[in-house]
């Protein structure tokens, strides 16, 4: 049989519909959706069709629900770190495909990373440098899952610290990638010495709000990095 379609079940389309009204504005952060009785109304689906609509929208961080007199779905307001989950499926796929390598993560780590690390200078505030203090780690942990978990703490900070949430939003899914047994067995001795060094110099230059050299010890420490595990 030709020219047939799937149509998606009435959930999914549901769904999509609210979330096209959400992204476009049309919905305001704050903005209370209709009651699940005139969404079956309007829309002329059962309950449960509303309900597991709004559970995936839920599930995607577009909607809060609140049980209640005053309760309800309600669009969320915009969290980086929620939204960059949505991504963070579609970084992990492409960053273990053949298509993408280290050397494109890095590429991409270098065009985020050395504009960060000036903004960062600029508009950090005292309680981004606390966050900031609180990220640095032991570099004399033995153990690579642990340490690139602490890098990522340290690097999704900095990213916070632009006061710019796309920056957090792209940002976050790199960060959460893991280098995975290709560099494991190759980090140069002092590795982590070298690392958490940076991090510590790169949080006095945003202390002293110094955004020309933030930028370019950024920049050096992205070079160690692909130097190192070349």
């Amino acid at each position: 049989m030709t020219g047939s379609t799937v149509r998606p079940p009435a959930y999914q389309q549901l769904a999509d519909d609210l979330r096209a009204d959400i992204t476009s504005g049309r919905l305001q952060p704050g903005e209370r959706l209709p009651p699940e009785p005139e969404l079956c109304v309007k829309i002329g689906v059962s309950r449960s069709t509303v309900r597991e609509a709004l559970r995936l929208l839920a599930s995607q961080h577009l909607i809060v629900t609140t049980r209640g007199v005053t309760g309800g779905s309600f669009v969320a307001h915009p969290d980086a770190e929620q939204l960059a989950d949505g991504l963070s499926t579609g970084f992990a796929l492409l960053t273990h495909s053949a298509s993408v390598g280290l050397a494109d993560m890095l590429e991409l780590r270098r065009s985020l990373e050395v504009p960060i690390a000036g903004l960062a200078a600029v508009r950090r505030t005292d309680v981004h440098l606390a966050e900031l203090r609180g990220a640095l780690f032991d570099p004399t942990i033995d153990d690579f899952d642990t340490m690139m978990a602490a890098h990522a703490v340290f690097h999704r900070a900095m990213a916070k610290a632009t006061a710019n949430p796309l920056f957090e939003l792209v940002g976050s899914p790199l960060y959460q990638a893991s280098y995975g047994e290709e560099v494991t067995g190759v980090l140069p001795e002092g590795y982590w010495m070298r690392i958490d060094a940076d991090h510590r110099r790169m949080l006095e230059r945003l202390v002293a709000r110094d955004a020309e050299s933030a930028t370019r010890l950024a920049a050096e420490h992205l070079d160690y990095i692909a130097e190192a595990v070349r």
